[in-house]
């Protein structure tokens, strides 16, 4: 079951689209502007966001240019009556996977939804990667049996691949780049989830401990009070 971000400021467009993915078996969550969305996010992923682009407090664009130079894989179909080729031409240069103008027929919606989605998803577990297949060093993290490619935003453990959220995926690159090193809330908070303030969430220890149901006997030591640690020592 995958998780979807509708976002905007009509309240019949959102219970609409709602509606249409629950369906379809997703979960969703709904925000009315920009600056609502970048909070939602700060707090937990998504697999794809559905963004309006004329809206209060905080223009769609507002919101692709912030997830844009925080690195977002976060596949964003932009839904808007907007429709003139340089809005078009904005988007995709943002990172924006579609843009579908209003209004438009939920048929088509669901197919790109389903289209972007299976796009994204990763199998839970495959094969065992051969040594040869191995990239240069310098592109991927190798440490405590996990190993990040970090090209493709795929993790290994012990040899079989584990499907990580693009939040976890961030956070473990981050500790096994710091090494042996203690990484503070406030340090990870910026890197990660791109936040110059703590918002007094549970949002750095509900990722690690996703992380530690998916990688077992992962070398990652919380460190109270002050943050955490990855030690394959």
């Amino acid at each position: 079951m995958s998780t979807v971000m509708v976002v905007d400021d009509e309240e019949r467009i959102r219970e609409m689209l709602t509606r249409m993915l629950t369906s379809e078996g997703h979960t969703t969550v709904t925000a009315t502007d920009g600056l609502q969305a970048l909070q939602a996010l700060a707090r937990r992923d998504v697999d794809l966001i559905l963004l309006d682009l004329v809206m209060p407090n905080s223009h769609g664009m507002r919101v692709l240019m912030d997830l844009h130079a925080r690195g977002s894989t976060t596949p964003v179909i932009v839904l808007s009556a907007v429709s003139d080729v340089s809005a078009r031409v904005e988007a995709f240069g943002l990172g924006a996977v579609d843009f579908v103008g209003k209004p438009f027929h939920s048929a088509e919606l669901v197919a790109r939804v389903r289209r972007h989605l299976t796009a994204r998803a990763v199998p839970a577990t495959i094969p065992r990667v051969p040594e040869q297949r191995r990239k240069p060093e310098g592109r991927f993290l190798v440490a405590g049996g996990i190993e990040l490619d970090l090209d493709r935003r795929r993790a290994h453990h012990r040899g079989q691949q584990v499907s990580l959220t693009e939040r976890e995926f961030s956070l473990l690159a981050h500790l096994m780049r710091r090494q042996g090193e203690v990484c503070s809330r406030t340090e990870l908070l910026h890197s990660v989830w791109g936040l110059d303030f703590d918002p007094g969430t549970n949002v750095i220890e509900a990722c690690v401990r996703r992380l530690r149901c998916k990688l077992r006997e992962l070398p990652v030591e919380t460190v109270r009070s002050v943050g955490y640690c990855f030690d394959a020592a």
